[in-house]
C-alpha cells in the first residue's frame, strides 16, 4: 500500500482538480469592453408579454485594436438589478458566473463579427410572458470559442444603481375571472341566506 503522504498528496491534487473543474469564470476578471444601450427610458414600467425593448451593443472603440481577438460570441441578458435581489436567494449575485444567479433571461445571441463594425443589433425584444415583476438593467457578455465568457458590457453602472427599468409580471388573474369570482360569491350569499329563511319558515310551520 502507498504511504499516508503520497496518499494524502494525491487526494488534495483530486480536491484541487476537481474544484478547478467546478468553478466557472469570475465576473471579477473581465473587462467592461462592450457598451450596452437600450430603448427603456429611465423609471419605466413594461408589461411582460406586451411591451417590447431595444437593444443594442458594440465595442469601445477607445481600446487597443487586438482587444476582441478572442470574442466569437455575444450574448444579451435580461438582468436583476440589487433592488430585486434583496431577501430572494434565487436571484443571487456570486462572482463564479457558473454560479451567479443574476441574469437569468436572454434577449438575444449571436455571432461576434470579424470585421468593423464591431456592433451588434438594433434587436427588438418582446418581454416574455414568464418574465417576473421586478427592477431589472441589460447587460451584455462576449465569449471565446470555448463559450467561455470573456468580457462584459450593460446600460447600469458598476453598482447597478443607475438606469434601471420595471417589469410588471403576468399575475395570472384576468378581470373576467374576478368577475366570476364576484357573482359566484354573491350567489353563495344569496343562496344561503334564502336556505336560513326557509328553514326558519319550515321550523315555524312544524310547531
Amino acid at each position: 500500500m502507498g504511504s499516508p503522504s503520497l496518499i494524502l498528496t494525491a487526494l488534495s491534487l483530486l480536491l484541487c482538480c476537481s474544484s478547478a473543474v467546478a468553478e466557472g469564470v469570475l465576473f471579477s476578471s473581465l473587462k467592461p469592453t462592450l457598451s450596452v444601450t437600450a430603448s427603456f427610458k429611465k423609471g419605466q414600467a413594461l408589461v411582460a408579454g406586451e411591451d417590447t425593448i431595444t437593444v443594442s451593443w458594440s465595442l469601445n472603440q477607445t481600446l487597443a485594436g487586438n482587444t476582441d481577438a478572442s470574442y466569437k460570441t455575444v450574448k444579451v441578458k435580461l438582468c436583476y438589478a440589487p433592488v430585486s435581489q434583496t431577501d430572494r436567494g434565487w436571484r443571487k449575485t456570486k462572482d463564479d458566473l457558473k454560479k451567479d444567479k443574476t441574469c437569468q433571461f436572454t434577449i438575444t445571441t449571436g455571432p461576434y463579427p470579424a470585421k468593423a463594425p464591431k456592433s451588434g443589433g438594433p434587436f427588438t425584444w418582446t418581454v416574455e410572458r414568464d418574465i417576473p415583476t421586478a427592477t431589472y438593467f441589460v447587460r451584455a457578455y462576449a465569449f471565446d470559442a470555448s463559450e467561455k465568457e470573456v468580457a462584459y458590457g450593460q446600460t447600469t453602472d458598476a453598482k447597478k444603481s443607475t438606469n434601471l427599468f420595471e417589469v410588471k409580471g403576468i399575475t395570472g388573474r384576468h378581470a373576467s375571472i374576478d368577475i366570476a369570482a364576484a357573482c359566484f360569491s354573491a350567489f353563495s350569499v344569496v343562496s344561503l341566506a334564502g336556505f336560513f329563511v326557509a328553514e326558519k319558515r319550515r321550523r315555524t310551520s312544524s310547531k
